[in-house]
């Protein structure tokens, strides 16, 4: 169960906005699935580095390593670890793509937040298991 607050739900929703009909993205620090900040990133999303001219920031996310390696040094000075990515899906709903799936890595909680015409919809959670299957995992806001 992911724990996160009103606060920190709304910025994620106000990126979204911010980035539509780009696909936002952003990384959850905390610890032990609690939730204690949103940094929102760069959708860094180029096809050139990932070999494949389908896809656009539309449908597409990256967040750049450098940025990945950034973030995980000031979650460290704070003593929290990154603990989840979250990003948009414009026009689509809050599941997880094939691409999605392919860029994941077990441990952390995928947020998903689904845009209809540039607003929010619905924000849903995922975590990946063993055999690289997403399950939903329960939001709690405290």
């Amino acid at each position: 169960m992911l724990q996160i607050t009103l606060t920190q739900l709304e910025q994620i929703k106000t990126h979204a906005v911010k980035t539509y009909p780009e696909e936002c993205c952003g990384l959850l620090l905390g610890n032990n699935k609690l939730v204690q900040q949103v940094w929102s990133t760069e959708n860094s999303w180029s096809g050139e580095i990932f070999n494949t001219p389908e896809g656009s920031k539309g449908n597409r996310f990256s967040i750049a390593p450098q940025t990945m390696l950034e973030v995980s040094k000031k979650a460290r000075q704070l003593n929290l670890n990154i603990i989840g990515i979250y990003h948009s899906h414009p026009d689509h709903p809050p599941q997880p793509s094939e691409y999605d799936r392919a860029i994941a890595h077990q441990g952390y909680s995928y947020v998903i937040i689904s845009l209809t015409q540039g607003q929010p919809e619905k924000i849903l959670s995922w975590v990946l298991d063993e055999n690289r299957q997403f399950h939903p995992e329960e939001i709690m806001t405290i």
